[in-house]
């Protein structure tokens, strides 16, 4: 079994930073991809950006050049640096892991970018 904590959200106005952290733990094997995805009042989860243990990221079109995706692999902690934020950033932020074809999620954080 696998969990994932997220941490990091909050309030922030617009042009402003966060930065989000997610733990991982339990089975964890050495290659998986991890990313983190967004859901907003409404609408469906959408990825915002993943990172494979080779270090390949990819980023949604709206996130690209604002939001940064790392993680430290001897952790199994992942980041995702939030700048510029925008009210439409406005969402829960769920951290994910793929390993072997099955998907773990966490709980979510929620992020408000609001003045």
């Amino acid at each position: 079994q696998v969990q994932l904590a997220e941490s990091g959200g909050g309030l922030v106005q617009p042009g402003g930073s966060l930065r989000l952290s997610c733990a991982a733990s339990g089975s964890i094997f050495s290659i998986n991809v991890m990313g983190w995805y967004r859901q907003a009042p409404g609408k469906q989860r959408e990825l915002v950006a993943v990172c494979s243990t080779g270090g390949t990221t990819n980023y949604s079109d709206s996130v690209k050049g604002r939001f940064t995706i790392s993680r430290d692999g001897a952790k199994n902690v992942m980041y995702l640096q939030m700048n510029s934020l925008k009210p439409e950033d406005t969402a829960v932020y769920y951290c994910n892991i793929l390993i072997r074809g099955i998907n773990f999620w966490g709980k979510g954080t929620l992020v408000t970018v609001s003045s």
